[in-house]
């Protein structure tokens, strides 16, 4: 209890198992003498900090319910989400009491803990709450929002029964143990973090870094100064370690990362090599989402096929065509799920998404003869163009292979002749000329794409429209794009 488990990086400091408990102490004690219980919802709004395990714990062995969302949640829509649903209490910064308490009947405790200097509770008095009681396996452990990029976020409701099943497949899959010590550069109100990152590190028994959020500069620094031995990343912090100046002078070959886990879309063959070879570390791509309570699937670590997100683990992974499962090796269709630690509902209804007892992920992939599954892209994003079927993730695979290329988000815009054109939305690094790159993009699409998937259109941007994880909103994107608001080059 007295070895340190937990280091907040904005707080430059190491928690020791005493100061957690003290800290989930002295919440419980407050959440009962508020009067939150078994099933009661509480809405969390706070940065990255090592009081968010605290929080959890102690909500969870009151038999509350954690919802967080992002810090940077703006007031208005904090408001909006409070008056929807009935939060029994929220939990928010100083910056953020006013907005959270709009007026309402409610009491306002503010908290010194040790893990967050002043914390502040909001205890809507309109809401009776619940006995607390320690809760079952069925009942409900944490609401999550879904991504949200091509419509609006859906509200994922995880049991603790899904939440442990999830995590210790993360642990056998990953290889877990004590010695390990992970480091959490992903937002906390994701479920990268809380289930792959925090939970499997806590139920393993391994060390937390937590950081506010990533930063190229100090990236290297942070694994090596805390014996850090693997980390959860999206493709874009991969892209960026490998172009930053910054983390290229600070990496140095007395780090030894165990392993990068990588998630959200396969990487190109070459900036994987890159990345493993300038780094001396392996990365693990894998699939999963919030509906999943992490992984579906992950590559082996004696395994690995480059471009797949590996092989099913604990999982039932197959690819609907028409409604109907197919068996044949290689054919594109919808991707859908089932097993011990997938949601049978939404919160609010969907339907659509479930179909005896299968999830529908609304992803698009096939599954190789070897069992490995290659996810092309989500359903709503396939562009068609002239009839042909075109999978904006192939394309952005293939572009994504010019290295002057830092990022690129391919979606469908009306075109007169063919329905939708084939637009390549581009972030370059700005070494060249603009017409230069176009012409490079334009004749790497003709070698390594069929003709209806090359772009015919081609906009260059400093950046994209991004929800809170950093994940590309298409229909903004394509509404900006549309708009004129983005001055193309094409």
């Amino acid at each position: 209890m007295n070895q340190p488990i937990i280091k907040d990086e904005t707080l430059n400091r190491w928690f020791n198992g005493y100061e957690i408990a003290d800290d989930v102490r002295s919440l419980r004690e407050e959440f009962l003498d508020l009067h939150i219980g078994r099933g009661d919802v509480v809405l969390v709004c706070l940065p990255n900090t090592a009081a968010y395990p605290v929080i959890t714990q102690a909500l969870w062995e009151v038999g509350a319910v954690m919802h967080p969302i992002a810090a940077t949640t703006p007031e208005l829509e904090l408001q909006q989400e409070l008056d929807e649903h009935e939060y029994v209490a929220s939990i928010v910064g100083q910056e953020l009491v006013n907005a959270a308490l709009d007026d309402r009947l409610a009491i306002v405790t503010a908290l010194h803990l040790q893990t967050y200097p002043l914390l502040h509770i909001i205890r809507d008095r309109q809401l009776m709450g619940n006995d607390a009681r320690v809760p079952d396996e069925d009942d409900l452990a944490l609401i999550m929002n879904t991504s949200g990029t091509t419509g609006k976020p859906k509200r994922v409701g995880l049991t603790h029964g899904l939440l442990l099943n999830g995590v210790e497949h993360d642990i056998e899959s990953h290889k877990m143990t004590a010695l390990d010590t992970t480091m959490v550069v992903m937002p906390m109100f994701h479920i990268n973090a809380q289930a792959v990152s925090i939970l499997s590190t806590r139920l393993s028994g391994g060390k937390i870094v937590i950081t506010n959020k990533f930063s190229a500069s100090k990236f290297w620094n942070q694994v090596r100064d805390n014996g850090v031995t693997w980390v959860s990343v999206v493709p874009t912090i991969i892209n960026i370690l490998l172009i930053n100046q910054a983390a290229n002078a600070n990496y140095s070959d007395d780090i030894r990362l165990r392993f990068v886990r990588c998630s959200s879309f396969a990487l190109p063959l070459d900036k994987l090599t890159a990345f493993q070879t300038r780094f001396h570390t392996t990365i693990l791509e894998g699939y999963g989402m919030t509906e999943t309570a992490s992984q579906c699937t992950i590559n082996p670590f004696d395994a690995p096929k480059v471009g797949s997100a590996g092989k099913a683990f604990k999982t039932d992974v197959e690819i609907m065509v028409d409604r109907k499962i197919v068996h044949a090796p290689n054919q594109l269709g919808e991707i859908i799920v089932r097993g011990d630690h997938v949601i049978a509902d939404y919160l609010d209804p969907h339907p659509n998404s479930f179909k005896n007892g299968w999830f529908l992920t609304g992803d698009l992939g096939y599954l190789d003869e070897d069992g490995y599954l290659f996810v092309k892209g989500r359903k709503k994003d396939i562009i068609n163009h002239g009839g042909e079927k075109v999978a904006p993730a192939q394309v952005e695979n293939s572009l994504s292979q010019l290295n002057f290329i830092k990022e690129v988000s391919v979606i469908g815009t009306p075109d007169s002749l063919y329905g939708e054109a084939v637009t390549a939305v581009v972030i370059s690094q700005g070494q060249q000329a603009e017409e230069l790159e176009r012409q490079k993009i334009m004749a790497h699409a003709q070698a390594t794409l069929a003709n209806y998937e090359q772009p015919t259109r081609i906009f260059f941007v400093e950046d994209y429209p991004r929800n809170a994880t950093g994940k590309v909103i298409r229909l903004k994107l394509r509404e900006q794009v549309m708009s004129n608001l983005i001055r193309s080059v094409g």
